[in-house]
């Protein structure tokens, strides 16, 4: 499937982690990313985690897997423009999903993700479970 992309949110990583790893239903997708924020999120639960070891071994495990996309100075503009957004609309969504529905945006690529709150994202395309 040439051209088949998709972008992971925090909670299908969870997800996965959760479920002895398995991550045989990506390989549907060409390329997986996961965006530096998620990162982020995921390494501050593995370290918070009673499992800190085995958690952030596995989580490595899945990040190699992944091609990682970090924020950019377009990215901040179109965050800027998404808060915005969402204040005038009085919807606002956490800061972190945020940043990661921008960098999408700026991708041009789907989010695959639990979180019903992206939908107030006009701009974003999403994939929901």
């Amino acid at each position: 499937m040439s051209g088949n992309k998709i972008i992971l949110d925090t909670n299908q990583i969870i997800f996965i982690l959760n479920n002895s790893g398995d991550i045989s239903w990506l390989k549907k997708y060409d390329i997986v990313y996961l965006p530096v924020i998620v990162i982020g999120e995921l390494l501050f639960g593995a370290l918070n985690s009673k499992n800190k070891d085995k958690n952030l071994e596995k989580l490595d495990k899945i990040i190699q897997k992944c091609t990682i996309l970090n924020v950019t100075h377009l990215t901040s503009q179109i965050y800027a423009k998404i808060r915005l957004s969402l204040k005038k609309k009085g919807k606002p969504i956490p800061e972190n999903d945020l940043w990661i529905a921008a960098i999408c945006i700026e991708h041009n690529l789907p989010l695959l993700t639990a979180d019903n709150h992206f939908r107030e994202i006009e701009e974003l395309k999403m994939v929901t479970v």
